[in-house]
């Protein structure tokens, strides 16, 4: 038994549920809806599908940097509203020559550097994960993340949902950020505390975000962000393209395909169960 897995949560119950489920195959990057531990202790393999989503995610993002950066959501309320001489108030950013700031340097990361170098923007990273010699001449690498979000115009984050992520943008780093700086936010809500980003946008520290996911998801109409003009927030739709969708979803069942064909799949996140012969033992065992 195998399951596609996108919206819903897989934890310890609903694997006790289903005794014969050999792999979770999630439509995406992210698993942080899967309860990985209980998943490995159940011997189930877990995959997912990493570059389904790069190409629109990475779209996106640098979509919801230029919208905050020219001010699009500003301009279009004050004309919605009869407003009138809105060139002589409109305050835009230029781009060029401009330091986009990338937390994480995985392959949506990589893509969002590549059409920001086309902007002719300077492009810095932080990733204690990636080994020096993976990254290019073109990027500048930063050891320490204040200093890179210090330093950048623009601040992407591209980082997994972990514990040890969690809350990462915080009312300290956020603080740390460049006067008059964006963040834009495609990878998890719960990175950044949506309180402490309006103090920051509050306070002027920050020129606007732009959100495609947050905590909680999707944001209550009465919410305050989606009404603030500084703030551009989309409902975690960036991987929502026809080729997007057709990549993640291909990949997520012919992961599960191979699993329950004995086949090792190309995304395995917990690979110790693969590597015990767990998945096979179990189906062998039913004989």
């Amino acid at each position: 038994m195998g399951i596609v897995a996108s919206v819903h949560r897989y934890d310890a119950a609903l694997m006790e549920r289903a005794p014969d489920l050999r792999v979770i195959s999630r439509t995406g990057s992210g698993y942080d809806k899967v309860d990985l531990g209980a998943a490995t202790a159940r011997g189930i393999v877990v995959c997912n599908a990493p570059e389904g989503p790069v190409i629109s995610t990475a779209e996106h993002a640098v979509t919801l940097m230029m919208m905050v950066a020219k001010n699009v959501k500003r301009s279009e309320a004050e004309l919605r509203a009869g407003g009138s001489d809105i060139y002589a108030r409109h305050v835009g950013i230029e781009l060029d020559g401009r330091t986009l700031g990338l937390v994480g340097f995985g392959r949506i990361a990589r893509r969002v550097a590549e059409i920001a170098a086309g902007l002719n923007m300077k492009v810095a990273a932080f990733d204690p994960y990636v080994e020096s010699a993976d990254f290019p001449a073109s990027v500048t690498r930063y050891s320490g993340l204040e200093d890179l979000v210090g330093s950048s115009d623009v601040v992407s984050i591209h980082v997994p949902l972990t514990a040890e992520t969690s809350g990462l943008f915080g009312a300290e780093l956020l603080g740390a950020m460049k006067p008059g700086s964006i963040l834009v936010n495609t990878a998890r809500g719960a990175l950044v505390d949506l309180p402490a980003l309006a103090d920051a946008l509050d306070s002027g520290r920050l020129f606007g975000a732009g959100l495609d996911v947050t905590d909680p998801e999707p944001l209550p109409p009465d919410h305050p962000l989606p009404a603030r003009t500084d703030v551009v927030v989309t409902p975690h739709v960036s991987a929502g393209t026809a080729g997007a969708k057709c990549r993640i979803f291909k990949v997520a069942f012919e992961q599960v395909m191979q699993v329950l064909g004995g086949h090792r799949p190309r995304h395995v996140v917990n690979p110790e169960v693969w590597d015990r012969g767990a998945p096979k033992m179990r189906w062998e065992n039913r004989a």
